[in-house]
């Protein structure tokens, strides 16, 4: 019997019998149903509006829904229309008042459909479960339309006298938003993202504004998310990354406006120590156009070098300071010939595009002048103390982890580094080699602790530079490449030294006894499991497959980022696991003038419906109601006495 103790507790919550056996009866009521809609997605870039409509569209399934319901007494554009509704409540409602288009007969029209649609998407729930997710002012009312029989003429008219009333009282627009909102939440039960929300894309921070508001979300943490969680700590060189990049691809609009970092110290910096400086290899990248924040390209070229010079700098620092990174072939400050114009590569002597380097002493390249110091410090400051940027590390690392095991599926975002010949490679961290599921845990706790140790710890200090070597070290699972080669693509015109040899987990992972052996390892069975990860994207265009390994591996990363797109042929993926299937939304380039409905296609039939029972959270109500039964004994047996009042 379950200890004496627990039971007692227990017993608070069902003080009788009767309350711990009705409870037995609800649970085992929820494991017959069929389980909730999981969506999984991968490398969000900061691409903030594509991501936010495929959220709030179900990856098209929505549309689906609504083309189920009314394809037969609906037109496209009416179809379209309510799609468009329920996507964005109030931005529609808005333009229909300016319009004067929503009068009575529109809202009346508009509930009656949106009830339908909402039943729709709530049949595989309990009636409690739906009640809980609509908001409290109007929970009754919905809850009696959902449950209306229209072959009853008298609740026939009771229910159009509720939505006479609703729209009477003028809060039609206000109920209208509601049942839009409660569509969303019950279409996607579950979401997982696998990694890199940050970095290239416009605003990464309102794609975690979005991310904060909803209902059930987890996190596998990409290199990039990484980079910026190590910036909040107040890693100099994860700092001088997340600034670089951002300015490169012209998002001031994120550290401006999203995160009110103040760039006026680096800009003025910048232009005063490289004023004769055309900067030519530094022009940023521009996918997007800035709102707020627009800069000019000739000073935003000259921020782009002088943080880049900066971070080369403190990066070599880190490396002398943790030899166990074995990266010291990275130090390419301290291999420039600075007469001679030339660096020295693996060995090999390359001419240099650039060589305007003010800041720099040939005798101590890796030295940070004054300048330089008081610059960092300022942006260090900024970092610390940025209370949205904080807010959102702080979800990162509450919903967030190396890895998940979810409902018979393994979540990663990069890779779990291999050897050549299929072994788990192992890594040296605080003195210990760990490699495999082992690596993942240990690492899981180095981040916490890079974020949550006390400034002044030994720990925490060693923990802060970690998170630079997992952006961009070689055994780095959020990274999987052999090395990061930023300084050549900068300073060397050869395209051989660009490349980034992939980790063999990459080429390992396409065939199904390599996923068989880490899933294994995960402690999952090789029997209808899988491996979902993104960070390399899936060049369609080229024949490439997402799904790989016999169906045991699912690359989702599709080119979500504009930065991708020219070279996937698509706009990345959505993975979709509901009672029935596995699916993939195969997504178009987001276009905010033109409603594009994402190509799905069933990947895997399981092979039976998937029930609450079978997953996660049926395992967990198995246990609860086996410790309900063991409650209930022990009232009947006399060991506990019921509370009757």
């Amino acid at each position: 019997m379950r200890d004496l103790a627990y039971l007692k507790l227990m017993s608070r919550e069902y003080p009788t019998i009767k309350a711990a056996s009705s409870e037995i009866i609800n649970l085992t009521a929820i494991q017959g149903l069929p389980k909730g809609t999981e969506y999984f997605f991968s490398d969000l870039h900061g691409e903030h509006e594509a991501f936010i409509h495929l959220l709030r569209s179900a990856s098209g399934i929505i549309r689906e829904k609504i083309t189920e319901t009314f394809s037969h007494i609906m037109p496209e554009k009416e179809e379209v229309e309510l799609a468009n509704l329920i996507y964005y409540p109030e931005k529609v409602l808005n333009q229909l008042e300016c319009l004067e288009a929503a009068d009575d007969e529109w809202q009346r029209v508009t509930i009656y459909r949106l009830v339908q649609i909402c039943k729709m998407v709530s049949s595989k729930y309990t009636r409690s479960k739906v009640r809980k997710k609509m908001p409290a002012e109007f929970a009754y009312v919905i809850d009696e339309l959902l449950h209306v029989d229209y072959n009853d003429d008298n609740k026939r008219v009771y229910y159009s006298e509720i939505i006479r009333s609703i729209i009477d009282i003028e809060v039609g627009d206000k109920f209208i938003v509601a049942l839009c909102e409660l569509i969303k939440n019950l279409t996607i039960d579950s979401l997982h993202i696998i990694g890199d929300i940050f970095d290239r894309g416009p605003r990464a921070d309102i794609i975690m504004n979005e991310l904060l508001h909803f209902h059930d979300v987890d996190i596998q943490w990409g290199n990039h998310d990484i980079s910026w969680m190590g910036a909040a700590t107040g890693n100099l060189a994860c700092i001088c990354n997340v600034l670089r990049i951002a300015i490169s691809y012209n998002s001031f609009d994120v550290l401006e406006d999203g995160y009110g970092i103040n760039l006026r110290p680096l800009s003025m910096f910048a232009a005063r120590v490289y004023k004769e400086d055309p900067c030519e290899r530094f022009f940023p990248m521009t996918l997007d156009e800035n709102i707020y924040d627009a800069v000019d390209p000739i000073l935003a070229a000259k921020m782009h070098k002088a943080i880049t010079v900066i971070q080369f700098k403190v990066e070599g620092q880190i490396i002398k300071r943790h030899p166990e990174y074995e990266m010291n072939d990275r130090i390419l400050m301290e291999a420039i010939d600075f007469k001679q114009g030339t660096v020295t590569v693996e060995g090999k002597e390359y001419p240099m595009v650039d060589t305007f380097f003010p800041t720099v002493d040939p005798e101590h390249p890796l030295e940070l002048n004054k300048e330089e110091e008081e610059l960092l410090r300022v942006l260090q400051l900024s970092f610390l103390h940025n209370g949205l940027l904080h807010k959102h590390v702080r979800f990162l690392y509450s919903h967030g982890s190396m890895y998940k095991c979810s409902n018979s599926n393994l979540l990663y975002h990069g890779c779990i580094p291999m050897k050549e010949d299929g072994s788990f490679e192992e890594l040296m961290v605080d003195g210990k080699a760990y490699c495999g599921k082992a690596l993942m845990d240990y690492l899981d706790q180095k981040v916490q602790n890079a974020y949550f140790m006390p400034e002044d710890s030994p720990e925490g200090a060693d923990a802060r530079d970690f998170m630079w070597y997992l952006w961009c070290g070689a055994k780095s699972p959020v990274y999987g490449k052999g090395k990061m080669t930023t300084f050549e693509h900068y300073f060397i015109d050869d395209p051989q030294t660009y490349k980034e040899p992939m980790n063999p987990y990459y080429r390992l992972s396409v065939k199904e006894e390599y996923c068989d052996k880490i899933l294994e390892e995960f402690g999952l069975s090789i029997e209808g499991s899988h491996i979902i990860n993104g960070h390399v994207p899936v060049k369609i265009k080229e024949g490439e497959s997402p799904v790989k390994a016999g169906g045991k591996l699912f690359l989702i990363d599709g080119g979500l980022s504009k930065a991708y797109q020219s070279k996937t042929g698509i706009a990345g993926y959505t993975l979709i696991y509901n009672s029935n299937h596995l699916a993939l939304a195969e997504h178009k380039p987001f276009n905010r003038e033109q409603e594009s409905t994402p190509k799905v296609s069933v990947v895997e039939h399981v092979k039976h419906r998937v029930m609450v029972a079978d997953t996660d959270k049926g395992a967990e109500l198995a246990g609860r109601i086996s410790d309900l039964k063991e409650l209930v004994a022990a009232y009947r047996e006399g060991i506990l006495k019921e509370n009757v009042e």
